[in-house]
């Protein structure tokens, strides 16, 4: 079972509009991050998509990506969802919609937004077809487990995947950790986790937080995305610890 990670960025992604890396060495191709995004891959080939982010395409292209099995979605923010049009051509030659599913209230967030992706209009297939996470246990021959948690004010949705005795777990967007989040992710191989930057944050992880959550679950590998520009890849690098890993766009890691 593998992760790809196809945007390890931000909302304004690194480099921000205007050029402003911040802190991060624009020589370094690791620095240049798209908004947050992940493929999961089991032993089998099946793919399942976290987020739609707004650079989608470029993502898809970039790890030459024609075909999924599912798509999932944290939360409603622009940066994780509003690239849902680039799904259109991964529905091309499919018997019927790509398989999606968000929390409740995201998914009613989601139709009133692009009503077209889930209904079809003028003759236009239904892209997705979208379903609450309720009832769902497995998707695509991958297990699936959800937990949401506390993203400032709001919620978002942490993602738990298994295949073949290995776990995934996804966990962007967050800004406390709780007990139903330590619980259902305790023991996996892989945690790709939020971690903004080194200072708190009010709606996001920063790297203590990233850090003590990799230790609390017993997380074999963790990865760290939704890095901003102040996180250079060489500087970070050197400070976490062996089992921690900065995450880039491209990177794959198998569990």
């Amino acid at each position: 079972m593998k992760a790809l990670i196809l945007g390890s960025g931000t909302s304004t992604g690194v480099p921000r509009v205007g050029n402003d890396w911040g802190d991060c060495d624009p020589v370094e191709p690791r620095n240049r991050r798209l908004r947050a995004s992940i493929l999961v891959e089991s032993d089998d080939g099946s793919r399942l998509l976290v987020d739609t982010s707004t650079d989608l395409r470029a993502q898809l292209l970039a790890n030459d990506i024609d075909r999924i099995d599912g798509v999932f979605w944290t939360h409603e923010h622009a940066d994780h969802c509003h690239g849902i049009d680039d799904l259109r051509v991964l529905r091309y030659g499919r018997g019927g919609p790509l398989l999606g599913y968000a929390h409740s209230d995201v998914v009613r967030i989601l139709r009133q937004r692009f009503g077209y992706a889930f209904a079809g209009q003028h003759g236009y297939p239904t892209i997705i077809s979208l379903e609450s996470l309720d009832r769902l246990r497995i998707c695509a021959g991958i297990g699936v487990a959800s937990v949401q948690m506390p993203h400032g004010p709001g919620e978002t949705t942490g993602f738990r995947f298994d295949s073949n005795g290995k776990t995934i777990v996804y966990a962007t967007d967050f800004s406390a950790v709780t007990k139903e989040m330590l619980d259902l992710f305790y023991g996996c191989d892989i945690l790709v986790v939020d971690c903004l930057r080194r200072e708190p944050h009010p709606t996001h992880c920063h790297l203590e937080m990233a850090i003590e959550l990799a230790n609390a679950t017993l997380a074999k590998k963790a990865v760290l995305t939704h890095l901003d520009k102040s996180m250079d890849y060489q500087t970070l690098s050197r400070e976490v610890p062996e089992h921690v890993l900065v995450g880039y766009d491209g990177m794959e890691v198998t569990a």
